[in-house]
């Protein structure tokens, strides 16, 4: 006996509002996996030492603020990209008197003023000071991204270096995408291009990306229909052997749209392409589980107990860097995954934007084990969130995708959580309508 749709639509909006209470005093109290009515202790913070850089990459990596893009001059298209900072928590050097030190990209006058508050709330009375911004002159090297307004130099107005450890630290915390204790004299922070966040932010695979069905054939991503059976684990820890799991629905689905994606490679040859916020399945390789070695010449190490120990986790494919561990198949249902080694991690764009969600929360693409989820950092808090929807479609038995773009529900989530978590547990590139 079918159920009635509108009957269906309630008791999912009741599930809904249901998840959200019990969620509520969890995140009011210390968040997820915690116990509720606890208050999160604050977060201590550790100063950068000298020479140190965060996150740990170059500055011009896709982990970090990313490539250049060329200079921006006052006589070029882009110029119009920069807006000026008249923040008056904030003091500008400005030696040049063109009013150059305030001029940068709207992510970078974020970060900025967001840092002015830290600062001010660090140290009562004191000011953040910029003393570069965007540079016209020459004064940087070649490619700095000084001339395409996406980095600063700052200092405390007070110029007292025993607190530019700290300042650096608050740095990172407000958000800048690369922050290096470059001087004894200053601070550099710089930031990832605007037209590089619109195109890294989502949570998808590719339309040419391959899923292996049951009975071991392959279909595109682009093909995948709910119904379909798709090789992924059997557990949400990953741990479990391969099974075939049912497609309940797309969490989104846009086959016209380019983007930019992660390319991670393995040295067995398995390459995944996804974008930046998505989860993938990781390892540190500890505990003698894999070594390196030439590029298909070796057997997969099985997935067992040290692999447990190294600590399989999920993190943002955009976190995913060489010699970590990624969990593989080459093989069918009944098998477990395995551990190849990531031997390299760059940018392609691409086209489409799809992300199906499978009654397991998991699904294996080109032989690599990813999550369905993306944009917040627990895989299994966003399985627990989505088994509303994803018993609504057991029932419906949905033969055809959504209409194009983000599934309302995820939507939904994604800005109650913003409000019920905070912005923390939230992949940094930000979220948006249609990229998660």
């Amino acid at each position: 006996m079918r159920i009635p749709f509108h009957l269906l639509t309630a008791s999912l909006c009741a599930t809904v509002l249901l998840l959200l209470l019990l969620l509520a005093p969890a995140s009011e109290g210390c968040g997820p996996g915690r116990g509720y009515g606890k208050r999160r202790p604050p977060k201590k913070l550790i100063p950068l030492a000298y020479k140190q850089f965060s996150p740990n990459v170059a500055e011009k990596t896709l982990g970090a603020s990313g490539r250049p893009e060329g200079k921006i001059t006052r006589n070029s298209e882009r110029f119009k990209e920069l807006t000026p900072n008249y923040n008056t928590d904030i003091i500008f050097k400005d030696e040049e008197d063109t009013g150059a030190d305030r001029l940068m990209t709207q992510r970078c006058k974020d970060k900025l003023n967001s840092l002015a508050i830290s600062v001010m709330n660090m140290w009562p009375g004191v000011k953040l000071r910029v003393t570069e911004g965007w540079d016209e002159d020459g004064h940087h090297s070649e490619d700095s991204l000084h001339y395409e307004g996406r980095a600063v130099d700052i200092t405390t107005s007070d110029r007292d270096r025993n607190k530019y450890a700290m300042l650096a630290r608050l740095a990172v915390e407000a958000g800048f995408d690369w922050v290096y204790y470059q001087s004894k004299a200053h601070i550099h922070c710089s930031v990832k291009s605007e037209h590089s966040v619109a195109a890294k932010t989502g949570g998808c695979f590719p339309g040419d990306a391959q899923v292996t069905l049951s009975g071991g054939v392959t279909k595109r991503m682009q093909d995948l229909r709910p119904g379909d059976h798709v090789l992924a684990s059997s557990t949400t820890d990953g741990h479990g052997p391969l099974i075939y799991s049912p497609v309940s629905s797309f969490l989104d689905y846009q086959p016209n749209v380019t983007k930019t994606f992660c390319r991670i490679g393995t040295d067995t040859g398995l390459i995944i392409t996804v974008t930046a916020a998505h989860l993938i399945f990781v390892t540190d390789c500890t505990g003698g589980l894999t070594e390196p070695t030439t590029r298909g010449t070796r057997e997969d190490t099985p997935l067992g107990a040290k692999s447990r120990e190294a600590g399989v986790r999920t993190v943002f494919a955009s976190e995913v860097r060489p010699g970590q561990c990624v969990l593989t198949s080459h093989g069918k249902a009944g098998s477990r995954a395995s551990l190849s080694v990531v031997t390299f991690v760059e940018e392609q764009g691409g086209t489409g934007l799809y992300a199906p969600l499978t009654q397991h929360g998991s699904i294996v693409v080109n032989g690599v084990l990813a999550s369905c989820y993306a944009a917040v950092d627990n895989h299994h808090l966003a399985h627990w969130v989505l088994t509303p929807l994803r018993f609504f479609y057991s029932l419906m038995g949905r033969s055809e995708p959504q209409s194009h773009g983000l599934h309302w529900y995820p939507r939904l989530l994604q800005r109650l959580g913003k409000t019920l978590l905070g912005a923390g547990h939230f992949h940094p590139w930000g979220t948006e309508q249609g990229h998660r």
